[in-house]
């Protein structure tokens, strides 16, 4: 019988609709399918601080994905209740010791989090660069705007565009990845991605 899928709490975008004005919560549909293939359930959170943390400590959740879209409100996104809620996530996460990874704009936020400056990136809004990871040359996706070219503690940088952008972080002691690419959006997933994952929410708190 195979082991249970592992509960992952996974923040959402938020978008508006035109004819009505309606702020909905929303995820993109590669996202269920990518975490099923890292033996991930994910447990959408809505963008309300008190229910998403309710929710991602009442339903048994073992770790915390951020994803991308939306431009960080400080940024000129905007979301700003997406920024509150996926604060109020990651404090939650590092009170619980579950692991946390952050993909794209996540890694945004766990770099904002950790008051790590962002800045005008050029050149990154691209549908592949290869880049330098742990010392190897990979070619990944790209789509963000801001980035940063330095990195503080407690992170600390672990892949890097040819023109410095960090694109990878990770924190110095606790299980905490951002990385700026996409894995749910290549196909097929890849299994370096899978095994990242995997790997980093396998780990029980």
């Amino acid at each position: 019988m195979p082991a249970p899928l592992k509960r992952i709490a996974v923040s959402q975008r938020v978008t508006v609709d035109g004819a009505t004005g309606e702020r909905r919560d929303a995820l993109d549909q590669r996202w269920p399918a990518f975490l099923k293939a890292c033996d991930c359930l994910g447990v959408a959170m809505p963008n309300d601080p008190a229910v998403a943390v309710s929710l991602l400590t009442e339903t048994g959740c073992r770790g915390l994905l951020l994803t991308g879209g939306n431009d960080l409100h400080g940024l000129g996104g905007g979301a700003p209740e997406r920024d509150r809620t996926e604060t109020c996530l990651i404090t939650t996460a590092l009170d619980r010791a579950l692991p946390v990874i952050g993909v794209c704009r996540g890694m945004q936020m766990i770099q904002q989090f950790f008051d790590n400056p962002l800045e005008t990136v050029e050149g990154h809004v691209t549908a592949l660069q290869d880049i330098d990871i742990a010392g190897t040359r990979q070619q990944v996706n790209s789509y963000h705007q801001y980035g940063a070219v330095e990195t503080r503690p407690p992170l600390e940088a672990w892949a890097i565009a040819d023109d410095g952008v960090i694109k990878a972080v990770r924190h110095q002691s606790r299980c905490v990845i951002g990385i700026m690419w996409h894995p749910e959006r290549i196909s097929p997933f890849r299994t370096s991605d899978i095994r990242l994952f995997d790997h980093v929410f396998g780990e029980r708190p």
